[in-house]
């Protein structure tokens, strides 16, 4: 389907798989997890997967859970601490309350759920990577529902994905879905923040998302890490870059997702981009946080962005960071501007002694050359969201 004919009404019509994305907010209340939401998105998702939908859940949920519970039995009144260590104690009481009130919940519909949690690390690597997909792959053959969340019981700042909207956009290139739910605690998308303004307008369709000032919209990143609607939008950037619809609508009260997916005017619908990215390109661009940057001159920068051609290090003015051989790196301009990202053929210290160099040169400076290329266009995203 052409981003052009995709609208509300035909956004099921070659639907094969869908993601849909909970968070806390949704499922969880002062006092814990709300037992209804979780029946009530149960029920939503086992209609779509006796329409013969592929259903996979990323669910926040288990740190609430978990506080809950020890409340419930020790009455400690430092269950709500949000150090690390406490979330991550937290989590691990709540993942099988979590997991026990879903499996329940879904029974009812006679599904069989299956818990899969996932760190940055465990996706870092191509083969384990691949390893989590051929294992979702074989949980979806038998009519199973992955839910899947961050391990945070083993997670560490540097490994964790920051928040689950980062964690299901990778699952989008992990399982090649077709559609992305994310249901929140908003009424969709609007023009600005609802919170600062109360004259914003609800955006019922985005077209063009890459056009958009997320930050300005979103006033700034400052919830970058731990939700809310910045990280939504660039949970759904990521998505158009796949070529994957993505709607995000209210997951609080009566909500319906088979009936917003028919033609239903809530939330926010966002079209994928024209040209859409390979799943392995998404995976190298997403997959960690860059270790540093390669600056670039302004004909390597024209040629990168109009030619599709590789990082060559005669177009390179400069580094930032320290970084090995491999490493994901943003790739600026010489003022700053961010290109996009690249998985570089070399570590800093060898670019800062070949940058500007021309190929000829190389083997003399570095020995054996690896490349020619500081970073080959097959592993570099331009205009990536991070």
């Amino acid at each position: 389907m052409t981003k052009s004919r995709i609208t509300r009404d035909t956004l099921l019509d070659n639907v094969r798989r869908v993601v849909v994305k909970v968070g806390s907010a949704v499922l969880a209340t002062r006092d814990g997890l709300n037992g209804a939401a979780i029946n009530r998105l149960a029920d939503q998702l086992a209609e779509l997967s006796d329409r013969g939908l592929d259903v996979i859940l990323v669910s926040s949920g288990a740190v609430a859970a978990g506080r809950q519970r020890i409340f419930e039995r020790t009455r400690k009144k430092h269950r709500n601490g949000k150090d690390m260590v406490s979330r991550q104690a937290a989590s691990a009481v709540g993942q099988g309350r979590l997991m026990h009130d879903y499996d329940e919940a879904f029974a009812r519909h006679g599904k069989v759920t299956a818990q899969v949690l996932l760190t940055r690390s465990g996706l870092k690597l191509r083969d384990r990577f691949l390893n989590a997909r051929n294992t979702l792959e074989r949980l979806l053959e038998w009519g199973v529902i992955p839910i899947i969340n961050e391990n945070d019981t083993v997670s560490t700042r540097e490994l964790e994905f920051g928040d689950n909207d980062t964690l299901a956009a990778m699952c989008l290139g992990l399982i090649g879905a077709d559609l992305f739910v994310n249901l929140t605690s908003a009424d969709g998308v609007f023009d600005r923040n609802p919170d600062a303004n109360p004259d914003a307008r609800p955006i019922p369709l985005i077209e063009d998302i890459a056009a958009l000032d997320l930050e300005s919209m979103c006033d700034g990143k400052t919830n970058v890490g731990t939700g809310g609607m910045y990280s939504k939008l660039r949970a759904a950037r990521r998505a158009a870059q796949l070529g994957v619809p993505t709607l995000i609508a209210s997951g609080k009260g009566a909500f319906d997702i088979p009936a917003a997916l028919r033609g239903g005017d809530t939330g926010t619908l966002i079209l994928p981009d024209d040209r859409v990215v390979s799943s392995k390109k998404f995976w190298l661009a997403y997959r960690d946080d860059p270790s540093g940057s390669i600056l670039v001159d302004g004909g390597a920068a024209n040629a990168l962005l109009t030619k599709g051609t590789s990082l060559l290090p005669i177009g390179i003015t400069g580094v930032e960071g320290c970084f090995e051989r491999g490493a994901l790196i943003f790739i600026k301009t010489a003022d700053g501007d961010e290109l996009g990202v690249g998985q570089t053929n070399y570590s800093a210290d060898e670019l800062c002694r070949i940058k500007g160099k021309r190929t000829d040169e190389l083997a003399a400076i570095v020995g054996p050359m690896v490349s020619d290329e500081a970073v080959h266009r097959d592993n570099m995203l331009l205009d990536a969201a991070i």
